[in-house]
């Protein structure tokens, strides 16, 4: 009878979750960004920010249209600065940072083929009547099985405390 150790047993080292957050100037943005926060802190994970201009059509002269552009991408980097403090300040970490330009949902969804350590998309839905987004609509329906992770809704009205009791 043989006294080796068995070494067939799976690994117990865990990949760190890649929590992929789609940053924009919405309300519900603050709720979402604290739970991914939360849950990265808890599982050893990481933040991912992701942030798209849209590509403008440009039916004006080409300077006022690369006026737009630039404007519009100074937004997206105050924005993705701001959030990034944020992050920082309930983590102890600065996130990974994507600002892409061009339609959303392909822009979204090409980071996420790119990238395989993301792991959970975290999406904040709107509460008003105008509905939860476009995203959270298109992603929990007709392209729910486009995706190759699981997608977290965070309702945009809830306070940190609740938040903090659920991660």
């Amino acid at each position: 009878m043989s006294t080796t150790p068995d070494t067939t047993e799976p690994s117990t080292l865990k990949v760190a979750r890649k929590f992929l957050l789609v940053v924009d100037s919405s309300a519900e943005l603050r709720a979402a960004v604290r739970f991914a926060c939360r849950r990265a802190v808890h599982t050893g994970g990481s933040i991912v920010l992701f942030y798209n201009v849209p590509k403008r059509d440009s039916h004006f002269f080409a300077t006022i249209g690369e006026l737009m552009e630039r404007e519009a991408r100074s937004e997206a980097e105050e924005v993705l600065k701001a959030v990034a403090g944020d992050v920082y300040r309930q983590t102890g970490s600065y996130p990974q940072v994507f600002l892409r330009e061009g339609d959303t949902m392909e822009q979204l969804l090409s980071v996420i083929q790119d990238d395989a350590s993301i792991s959970v998309l975290v999406l904040g839905a709107g509460t008003g009547p105008e509905g939860p987004g476009a995203l959270v609509a298109a992603l929990s329906g007709k392209l729910a099985g486009k995706i190759r992770i699981p997608v977290t809704i965070v309702p945009g009205h809830l306070a940190d405390q609740l938040v903090d009791n659920m991660t």
